[in-house]
C-alpha cells in the first residue's frame, strides 16, 4: 500500500529531493495533482524534516485507510513544516498535514481525527462533486499562496487554489467529519475525538480573530461547523457503535512525539539571524557582508557596514512580477523606467534569471550607484547599492557581488537555523500557571494567551497538577 513516493520522506530528509526531483520529471505529463504538489513540496523544502514524523502519519494514515472503502488503493500522507493550522486533501490521495496544525493537538485520536477528515474528502470525491476536478490539473505554483496567505505566486481564483485554502463547504465538511467519526471507531480511536478537534480549531480562530487581532483566515478543515453542530454530534455518536471490542493501543506515545516539534515561525516575515536574512513565507535567503548591520522593514531590508551610510549601503525590495512577459534587463527599462543604467550585464544567479548594472552618478554625494533584478518564483527582488562620499569603491564591488551571490531559496537546514523555537513537554506541577510559564518562553506576542490556547485551556484555563502541557522555548 505504500508507495516508493511515500516511503522515501527519511530519505528526503537525508538530502535526496534533488535526485528524487529529477527521477518524478520523466512521469510529469501522467501526475495527478497530489504527485504535482508532492513534487513542488520536495523541491521547495517543505515537507517536515523529521523522519519519525513523517512514519508516524504514515501509520496512522494506513491504519485509519484498511478501514475505509479505498482499503487497499494507494494514498500517501506527510507532515509539512508550516506554522498554519491547516492540512488538505487531493483526489489522488495525497493528504498532507501542517506541523502547525499537529502543535495544537492533544492525543493520536485527535490527530487521526484529523487525518481521518481528509480522507474522508478523497472517499467522498468532493472534488468531483464539488466540480473543482478540472482546476486541479493547473495547481503547480499554488504553494506561495497556501503558505504565506498572500498572492506571491498563485492566483486566488484559481477554483483549486480557493477550494484546498477554505474547503469543500459545509455540507462536504460535515460528510467528511461523519466519515471520519466511522473510520476512527473501526480503527479502535475513540469517533469523539472529531468533537475535540473542532474545538481545538475554534478555540484557534476565536484566539486569531479576539487576541491577536487577525482576520479570520480559516481553513477548510472543521470550518464551516459551528461548536455546537447537532448533525455533526449525531454522526459521531452513531460512530460509537462502531468501536471494536479489542482495545487498540496507539501507534506512538503522542507526547513523546510532539516533543521538540518546530512550534511557530520566526522567519514567516522576515527575520535576521548574524548577517543572513531569511524568509520562510518567500522561501528567500540573503547573506550581507560580515560585520554589517541589517535591519528589516516592511518595505525593505537594508544593510550598512558599522561605519554607516557614510561608506555605503546595499537595499533590498521585492516587487510584483510584471503583467507581462519580460527578462530581467526589460523589467528595469519598461517597468522601472530607468534610463541611467550602463554596463548593464544578464546573468544567471544560483539558477534565477538577473540583470545587474551600474547607475550613472549624475549629483549628490556618492561615488558609486549599483542595480540589480533578480527573478524567483512570481517575485521580483530589486536590489540597490551605493557607495557613499567616503567609502570604498573596489571593496564595496566586492561585497555587492557577494550579497548578489548569496540569493537563494532557503533549505531545509536554513529553516532549522530560522526557526529554533521548540515545543517541550512537562509534567505540570500545582503551583504552575500560564502567565508564570509565559515568563520562560520564547514566544514574542501573546505567550500566556498561545501556551493556553495550544494546551486546549483558551481563553482562562490553567494547567492541572499531574497532567501533560505544551510549553515552547
Amino acid at each position: 500500500m505504500r508507495s516508493a513516493l511515500t516511503s522515501s520522506a527519511g530519505w528526503i530528509a537525508r538530502g535526496g529531493a534533488a535526485l528524487l526531483c529529477a527521477a518524478l520529471a520523466a512521469t510529469a505529463l501522467a501526475a495527478g495533482p497530489g504527485e504535482k504538489v508532492y513534487r513542488e513540496m520536495v523541491e521547495k523544502d517543505q515537507l517536515y524534516q523529521d523522519e519519525a514524523w513523517q512514519a508516524y502519519v504514515q501509520e496512522i494514515g494506513e491504519r485509519l485507510l484498511a478501514v475505509t472503502p479505498d482499503a487497499g488503493k494507494e494514498y500517501h500522507f506527510f507532515v509539512l513544516d508550516n506554522p498554519a493550522v491547516n492540512a488538505m486533501a487531493l483526489p489522488d490521495g495525497y493528504i498532507f498535514i501542517n506541523r502547525g496544525l499537529i502543535a495544537y493537538l492533544r492525543s493520536e485520536d485527535e490527530l487521526a481525527g484529523v487525518i481521518g477528515h481528509e480522507i474522508g474528502h478523497v472517499v467522498g470525491s468532493h472534488a468531483r462533486r464539488n466540480n473543482t476536478l478540472g482546476a486541479f490539473g493547473n495547481i503547480v505554483g499554488f504553494i506561495g499562496s497556501i503558505m504565506t496567505g498572500t498572492t506571491a505566486i498563485a492566483d486566488l481564483t484559481n477554483t483549486a487554489t480557493a477550494t484546498l485554502r477554505s474547503g469543500y463547504g459545509r455540507e462536504f465538511e460535515l460528510e467528511a467529519d461523519a466519515y471520519g467519526g466511522e473510520f476512527l471507531a473501526r480503527a479502535g480511536y475513540n469517533p469523539l475525538a472529531m468533537i475535540d478537534v473542532l474545538h481545538v480549531l475554534k478555540d484557534h480562530q476565536l484566539f486569531s480573530r479576539n487576541v491577536k487581532q487577525e482576520p479570520s483566515v480559516y481553513h477548510g478543515l472543521f470550518s464551516s461547523h459551528p461548536r455546537n453542530d447537532k448533525r455533526l454530534h449525531d454522526a459521531v455518536q452513531k460512530s460509537q457503535g462502531l468501536v471494536p471490542d479489542t482495545v487498540r493501543e496507539p501507534e506512538r506515545d503522542f507526547w513523546q512525539m510532539i516533543d521538540g516539534m518546530v512550534f511557530g515561525d520566526e522567519a514567516a516575515t522576515g527575520l535576521i539571524k548574524d548577517t543572513t536574512y531569511y524568509h520562510s513565507g518567500l522561501r528567500v535567503a540573503i547573506r550581507f557582508p560580515e560585520g554589517w548591520d541589517v535591519a528589516n522593514t516592511a518595505a525593505e531590508v537594508l544593510g550598512r557596514p558599522p561605519q554607516g551610510a557614510t561608506h555605503s549601503s546595499i537595499a533590498v525590495q521585492r516587487l510584483n512580477a510584471p503583467g507581462d512577459e519580460q527578462t530581467p534587463a526589460e523589467f528595469v527599462e519598461k517597468t522601472l523606467k530607468r534610463e541611467d543604467v550602463i554596463n548593464g550585464e544578464s546573468v544567471e544567479i544560483n539558477g534565477y534569471p538577473a540583470f545587474i548594472g551600474d547607475i550613472e552618478v549624475a549629483g549628490g554625494s556618492a561615488q558609486a550607484r549599483r542595480i540589480a533584478v533578480i527573478y524567483k518564483d512570481a517575485s521580483v527582488y530589486l536590489f540597490k547599492g551605493e557607495v557613499g562620499p567616503v567609502g570604498n569603491v573596489e571593496d564595496f564591488e566586492k561585497d555587492w557581488r557577494a550579497t548578489l551571490e548569496s540569493f537563494r531559496a532557503m533549505t531545509a537546514d536554513d529553516l532549522q537555523i530560522a526557526n529554533n523555537q521548540r515545543i517541550k513537554v512537562i509534567m505540570a506541577k500545582p503551583e504552575d500557571t500560564y502567565a508564570g510559564l509565559a515568563q520562560q518562553s520564547s514566544i514574542k506576542s501573546f505567550p500566556e494567551q498561545t501556551l493556553r490556547v495550544i494546551n486546549g485551556q483558551h481563553p482562562i484555563g490553567e494547567p492541572r497538577a499531574g497532567d501533560f502541557i505544551k510549553i515552547v522555548q
